[in-house]
């Protein structure tokens, strides 16, 4: 990319100066009362170093180490290692982990010490994870299914995007994403779709307790080959985050464990830790350097064997021929359609790039390998970032800085990203603490590719483009003359000339990114606290498109700019009381509030016309500049109250309730209650379990979580209109009368360890019913309206999630540890708006001839479209005059969009310092339609179209209807281009639909982390050298390039639609990380 949006030398000697502050403020070190990190010590005063291990060898980070008796201690930093100065000798050291036997030992003046800790066979749910609000929990409280990641599963084998790291890992979590570019957006769904409305189903994302935006604005169409505005697809604010800073990802998965956020986490939350300075002496360094490249994984199965044409053409002599244009052989036979000669040698009058006609004499009719394939390019992305931590007795801070900068598989696109993270914590006295965080991001592109089936699309030029033609003719059409001129394909006026796509044809953006918090820890005494805490998720994008002067669509040329800017600010508290400890019976309350406050501000101006080319300013339109905005504002109230109680740390119940007052619904209904009750009881220690069973638990949860509106459906309200200095009224009619949506869910589980936790599992099933739901109905045109919102849709979904780990071999050199994740979903629709017009069945979502349809007992992803008659037999039935398929009347349900179950399997091996992981997943079952599969059939570019080419005709395989009802073989011969055209036409769905199944080699890492002795002789910590390979390999029937894949469709994603999918490339790359 030719420009960096955020200049990195500034950044650089921005982050030196906060360095040299961060070092002179944080890490000199006052001797206190409390834990005393003194530092500027006399050289004759007594250092000791020391390192904590875990009993696999690898470093702790947290744990803590004091002089027992007294209050003198430190923590280990992310390397394990602490420092102890000014110790006396004959003193005990005491170190402490969660999960881990307390260890002692007697000092005798060694300076230094390994320490390996040994876990807590009796504390296997002490783990901490991160719950609603951000409150911290011990695991075996819970009473509702999470999972939890580390900072490893998104660093070993990194991603563009860190979504992509927990695939397969994590059970009841799917992904929807379209492959469309470098900054391709993901939406992440838990425990299936529970909205009619296919965009309001993704998890909230939640970084240290602020919630961020991770939907996506509207980016053109996906209609016509001709629309102005087929999509781009510009990314999200999930690609902002920096997989470095992550610390730890907890994944609450029902509304049990989100009730406490309310509307916002309906759908499930992804809670977001990252990482922060740690109380340890000195300043910690670490550099990490990523380099990538991107290969092309899978490609269509393409014919290689026939070139450009319609058909068979003959000359004067019955002699097959091709000719660019009319010649001695005859007419021109030029075409986008595959259907030419057989390469054979042969030579024909063909395409002259330097006259841009037809050759003098005939050359070479061949296959020209670099006619698709020739285009792309190996894509590479380079991450550099360095991080600052350290801290004192009062507290520690953490700073980074990364720069991304990736060159795409596709000439001339991909992103420069720059991601400068602070986060810190500082006792301001015994009982006040203070926490901040502070993200800032910059994402821009240059240029970003168009997607879908669309002329400016470069995947729609795969697909219509011939084996005969050579891209360098392109390339001397374009640049000849430095005019530009020649920009449509010479063979098709539907084609642009591929490098004028790449080149010329730009949609560029600009994002910055602000997301930060601040909050107090407030303790008036040792059982009452109070935190108070505001953070802000704010963006500012600024997008441009620029369009040629095109004689196919935009004959003088075409220029956009939108500008759109996005807020949330969150202003909470929360006020907890907690008994005193009792070794029977514990309990704490907590009460507290929110404000969240949402804006969202867009505008978007076009000049349709240029009057001179290639001057994309507004001053320079040819007719007037149309610009539209579109406002939306939301602000919701909130109170809410939790009641934690146990029983001898072996019964936990959580009982909670919020009400939300929602400025989106009206003042009538705009108040909304929903309570939850989670149970957890630890059988393993109210039972006497067999020795085998290390740990039992069994779990459940009832949860009911409200939901409002979209703004503006409950007023009258004007919008823009694409005339000057007029509005229009929305055709839809304002319901006063909406009232929240409600879902009511349930889930029960059990959480198993066996022999010294070599093997455990955990399952759950979930039932989830969400009525009341806000759906668009069809009204009488005579009203003046075409539509209206009202409550009426029901959705069920019920499912079994199961997280199977093991550790199969534990030797002290080698280990091997491994996971299963398997979930199955089923999805129902129970509820329509029954009794009006037009309400008994709801199109969900479409693109191209294919809609998701929902119907009563059928599901939010059924997908509807044309298919073939069929006798009882299931036999296709011919026409016996025409030899093409009948055509049906009416559409058919042709599959469903979801798969029917998913799986994951993990696997990390360890011998010695060297490490190895590999992850492969899969979704079994589904349907996905293609329309780039149809348009290549049916223009004979793929392998599929080869039967029947030498004979020249083929007999469709079924039977036709005799006069008398009975069916007979169909013996009809049709000339193959119009078999073709016919059997696999864009509206037939079922004949360019297939089974969606897939399982992917989604990662491989090997890793050498180098030993203690040989850093001993340096002045490095820890030094690491990782290589790995993402998406490697797919087996999968489907046969364009990726089955999981989804259509964008302005700021939808459509599952179970391709259309003009791009490349999905296999990652290559290696990561080296050197703290000091």
């Amino acid at each position: 990319m030719k420009k960096n949006y955020c200049d990195l030398k500034t950044l650089i000697r921005i982050f030196s100066l906060a360095s040299l502050v961060f070092c002179s403020s944080t890490i000199t070190y006052a001797n206190e009362t409390k834990y005393h990190f003194a530092s500027n010590i006399d050289s004759e005063e007594t250092i000791i170093k020391g390192i904590v291990l875990d009993e696999n060898g690898q470093p702790l980070e947290g744990a803590t180490v004091h002089i027992k008796g007294t209050n003198i201690g430190t923590e280990t930093d992310a390397l394990g290692t602490f420092i102890l100065e000014s110790l006396e000798k004959d003193v005990t050291l005491v170190v402490n982990y969660l999960g881990y036997v307390e260890y002692e030992m007697f000092y005798t003046g060694q300076k230094d010490i390994n320490i390996t800790m040994i876990p807590d066979l009796n504390d296997q749910m002490e783990e901490m994870v991160i719950t609603a609000l951000g409150i911290k929990r011990e695991e075996k409280q819970l009473g509702y299914a999470q999972q939890k990641l580390g900072a490893k599963d998104f660093t070993d084998s990194r991603s563009n995007n860190w979504v992509d790291n927990m695939k397969g890992k994590v059970a009841g979590m799917s992904f929807t994403s379209a492959n469309s570019g470098p900054m391709s957006s993901t939406q992440v769904v838990l425990r299936g779709n529970r909205s009619i409305d296919a965009n309001a189903n993704g998890a909230l994302i939640v970084v240290d307790g602020i919630p961020i935006n991770s939907g996506m604005v509207s980016s053109g169409s996906n209609d016509g080959y001709l629309a102005a505005d087929s999509p781009v697809d510009f990314g999200n604010g999930m690609s902002d985050i920096n997989p470095e800073d992550i610390e730890s990802v907890t994944v609450l998965k029902g509304a049990g464990a989100t009730a406490l956020y309310g509307s916002r986490a309906a759908n499930g939350a992804i809670m977001i830790t990252t990482k922060s300075g740690k109380k340890s002496t000195g300043l910690g360094i670490t550099y990490n350097n990523n380099t990538s490249f991107d290969v092309i994984q899978r490609w269509p199965d393409y014919q290689t064997q026939y070139g450009s044409g319609t058909g068979k053409a003959f000359n004067a002599d019955g002699d097959l021929y091709y000719s660019f244009g009319t010649s001695a052989d005859g007419p021109g036979t030029q075409s986008n359609h595959g259907w030419g000669p057989r390469f054979d040698g042969q030579y024909y009058f063909q395409y002259d790039p330097v006259t841009q006609g037809q050759g003098a004499e005939r050359t070479l009719w061949q296959n020209y390998e670099n006619s698709r394939k020739g285009f792309w390019r190996t894509g590479n992305t380079v991450t550099n970032s360095i991080s600052l931590e350290g801290g004192n007795e009062k507290g520690g801070m953490r700073a980074s800085v990364t720069h991304s900068k990736n060159e795409w598989i596709m000439p001339n696109t991909g992103f420069d990203r720059t991601v400068i993270s602070t986060k810190g914590n500082y006792q301001i006295s015994k009982n006040i603490k203070l926490n901040t965080t502070i993200n800032f991001s910059n994402r821009g592109s240059d240029n970003l590719p168009q997607t879908g089936y669309n002329n400016h699309s470069i995947a729609y030029f795969m697909i219509l483009t011939n084996a005969n033609t050579n891209l360098d003719w392109y390339k001397y059409a374009l640049w000849k003359d430095g005019s530009k001129t020649e920009q449509i394909s010479p063979f098709s006026s539907y084609l642009e000339n591929p490098y004028l796509i790449a080149n010329e044809i730009i949609n560029s953006m600009n994002n910055n990114t602000l997301t930060g918090n601040l909050s107090l820890d407030i303790d008036f005494t040792k059982n009452l606290k109070l935190m108070v805490r505001s953070g802000i998720n704010t963006s500012q994008e600024t997008r441009e498109q620029k369009r040629p002067y095109d004689l196919n669509k935009f004959a003088q040329g075409y220029y956009s700019k939108s500008m759109i800017q996005q807020e949330e600010v969150n202003t909470d508290f929360l006020l907890t009381y907690k008994g005193n400890e009792s070794d029977v019976f514990n309990y704490s309350f907590s009460v507290g509030g929110n404000n969240m406050v949402n804006k969202f501000q867009q505008m978007t101006s076009k000049a349709n016309g240029l009057v001179v080319p290639g001057i994309y300013k507004f001053a320079n339109a040819l007719n007037t500049v149309i610009t539209n905005t579109n406002d939306a504002y939301q602000t919701v109230n909130s109170m809410y109250a939790l009641g934690s109680f146990s029983y001898k740390n072996r019964v936990f119940l959580d009982l909670t309730a919020r009400n939300d007052w929602s400025s989106t619904l009206p003042a009538k209904n705009n108040s909304y209650f929903y309570p939850s009750a989670n149970l957890s009881v630890i059988l393993s220690d109210i039972i006497n379990m067999p020795l085998f069973i290390d740990f039992a638990k069994i779990r459940g949860s009832w949860a009911q979580v409200g939901n409002d509106s979209n703004p503006y459906l409950v007023n009258k309200y004007y919008n823009n209109s694409d005339f000057a200095a007029s509005a229009v009224v929305d055709t839809n009619l304002f319901n006063a009368d909406l009232k929240p949506e409600l879902t009511t869910s349930y889930e029960i589980g059990a959480d198993m360890r066996f022999l010294h936790d070599r093997i455990g599992f955990d399952v759950s099933y979930y039932n989830t019913v969400s009525e009341n739901q806000i759906i668009r109905v069809p009204i009488d045109y005579a009203t003046g309206y075409t539509s209206q919102y009202i409550n009426a849709g029901k959705v069920l979904n019920r499912g079994i999630e199961v997280l199977l780990h093991a550790t199969p071999i534990k030797t002290p050199d080698f280990e091997w540890k491994t996971s299963f994740t398997y979930s199955k979903n089923h999805n129902e629709i129970l509820e329509l708006a029954a009794g009006i017009e037009g309400g008994e069945e709801q199109t969900l979502a479409s693109s191209g001839t294919v809609s998701i349809i929902g119907k009563v007992g059928g599901s939010t992803g059924d997908m509807y479209g044309y298919g073939f008659v069929r006798n009882d037999e299931g036999k296709i039935i011919y026409n016996e005059t025409t030899g093409l398929p009948v055509r049906p009347n009416e559409v058919q349900k042709i599959g469903n969009a979801y798969a029917d179950w998913k799986g994951g399997w993990t696997n990390n091996f360890k011998y010695k310092n060297f490490s190895l992981g590999v992850t492969l997943d899969g979704s079994f079952g589904g349907t996905l339609y293609s329309q780039s599969y149809h348009k290549m059939m049916e223009h004979g570019k793929l392998n599929g179209t080869l039967p029947g080419r030498e004979d020249g005709y083929i007999i469709g395989d079924g039977v036709i209807q005799n006069a008398d009802g009975s069916f007979s073989p169909n013996t009809t011969k049709v000339d193959v281009p119009g078999y073709y055209a016919d059997y696999y036409r864009r509206a037939n769905v079922e004949s360019n639909s297939f089974d969606a199944t897939y399982v992917k080699l989604r990662e491989i890492s090997f890793t050498y982390t180098f030993p203690k002795s040989f850093l001993e002789k340096t002045k490095l910590k820890h030094l690491s050298l990782s290589i790995y390979g993402r998406n490697l390999y797919t087996w999968s029937d489907f046969p364009i390039y990726d089955p999981e894949t989804a259509a964008l469709n302005g700021a939808n994603m459509v599952p179970g639609v391709e259309m003009g999918q791009m490349p999905s490339p296999a990652t290559y790359g290696f990561n080296l990380k050197v703290s000091l």
